[in-house]
């Protein structure tokens, strides 16, 4: 393969990582705004350990995400209260 061909993969595959990276970022920060909306206490009734589970998983999958960006191996599991 020519250093043409090379290059034009890298910026196909960096456009493509952007385009992903964005929507899915944009997509993940949404969700996240609306568990906000749970706060609502005429609506929803929980307690602190609800809050604290909740979040205590969301910085875990946080972080568990970013070290596949440092290839560090890590578990997926769903959250549950």
């Amino acid at each position: 393969m020519n250093t043409k061909n090379k290059e034009s993969e890298a910026k196909a595959k960096r456009d493509k990582f952007i385009k992903f990276a964005e929507y899915r970022t944009n997509v993940a920060i949404s969700s996240i705004k609306r568990i906000g909306n749970l706060s609502n206490k005429r609506a929803y009734e929980y307690g602190n350990d609800d809050i604290k589970k909740i979040f205590k998983f969301l910085r875990a999958t946080l972080n568990e995400t970013e070290s596949k960006f440092n290839n560090i191996k890590s578990k997926d599991d769903d959250f549950r209260l």
